[in-house]
């Protein structure tokens, strides 16, 4: 069997391990339900990398990247079968005030450049070879806060796993033979209330995280709460750590009391992800829930697969899946009804219409 490193010879991912930028666009849209916008986006997405060159070319030391990940629906209409293997909508959570809601997402943009006019940039391009093919469900400017830290003042992403071990994590291999290269990507929307956690002490902050505010070390076990945030996230089977590529951005509006971070977790299988949130909102064991979720509210929350760059390079060679034929035509006219002869031998048979898998 090959190893990662031969697998990525053999098909080109796009950019999902790559350094921390600068700035990001996070951009998520959905597609009008009809055969003609279906067939335009998969257009879209066969000339999607020569797109992302033409724009990179302005400053190539600026390290542009654009990563697009589709939604379950959506890739049953675009693409058919076969399908990723454990890609499903996203699950909500919800206990006691606590609530990670799904909200509508066909198609997530994920776009890095040290330099936020590039990323501008290529967002506007994309929204202009769209055209009305889809209407925009959420759309986000991160930036990079002085040393990585988000907009509550504690570093974030501090564990990311690198080089092989983050390939190893956020790609994924010959468990699914027809999608290897791609990677499943947990995307939530996080606002925060900064009156009430600048109004705890440091050292409360602390306990809430799990890591010292300003040195970013972590707590030890004697003074770790088992409800702090770096406790809950951290899942391990057999002994093993599980690891995740997450690429967090802060984003806000200070005149509108807006304070908020972007989470992105890349994985080979949205299993691992799942399990942090499942541990955070309910609770590990339940009841135990992340502290951090006292101060923060998800407002966002969507799964997308990101298949390779190989496999999208190759998208429009194929009429669109049955089930988008069937259900974008209009049904066949038919005629008035007539005088019946005296023999009718008609099966009297209807028009069948597919349906899309849910």
């Amino acid at each position: 069997m090959a190893t990662q490193n031969e697998l990525n010879e053999i098909v080109l991912s796009q950019g999902v391990v790559g350094p921390l930028t600068r700035a990001a666009i996070f951009l998520v849209v959905c597609i009008r339900p009809d055969r003609e916008a279906y067939s335009q986006v998969q257009d879209f997405c066969a000339g999607l990398s020569g797109l992302v060159r033409a724009v990179e070319f302005r400053d190539v030391e600026a390290g542009l990247t654009c990563v697009a990940g589709f939604g379950s629906d959506a890739w049953d209409k675009l693409f058919g079968s076969p399908r990723p293997a454990e890609l499903h909508p996203f699950r909500e959570l919800r206990s006691g005030t606590r609530h990670a809601v799904s909200t509508p997402g066909d198609i997530l943009f994920h776009i890095r450049a040290k330099r936020i006019d590039l990323c501008f940039e290529l967002a506007t391009q994309i929204m202009e070879a769209f055209g009305d093919a889809v209407t925009v469900a959420d759309e986000v400017q991160g930036f990079r806060y002085f040393d990585d830290r988000d907009v509550m003042g504690f570093v974030d992403g501090t564990e990311n796993p690198r080089g092989d071990a983050a390939r190893e994590a956020a790609i994924v291999g010959y468990e699914d033979p027809a999608f290897c290269g791609g990677s499943y990507v947990i995307v939530q929307k996080y606002l925060h209330d900064m009156k009430a956690w600048n109004a705890l002490s440091t050292e409360a902050q602390e306990r809430v995280i799990g890591r010292r505010k300003l040195s970013d070390i972590e707590l030890s076990e004697t003074e770790k709460p088992s409800n702090a945030h770096s406790a809950l996230t951290v899942i391990e089977v057999d002994g093993k750590q599980l690891q995740i590529l997450r690429d967090n951005m802060p984003f806000g509006r200070p005149g509108h009391g807006e304070f908020g971070t972007y989470f992105i977790g890349y994985c080979r299988t949205p299993s691992t992800t799942e399990k942090m949130l499942e541990n955070m909102f309910l609770g590990q064991p339940p009841g135990n829930y992340d502290r951090i979720l006292d101060f923060s509210t998800a407002v966002t929350g969507g799964l997308f697969f990101v298949p390779s760059s190989t496999f999208l390079d190759n998208v429009g060679t194929d009429p669109l899946p049955v089930a988008v034929a069937a259900e974008t035509e209009a049904p066949p006219a038919t005629e008035p009804p007539t005088t019946a002869p005296a023999q009718d031998t008609s099966l009297k048979i209807g028009s069948l219409k597919g349906e899309s898998n849910e």
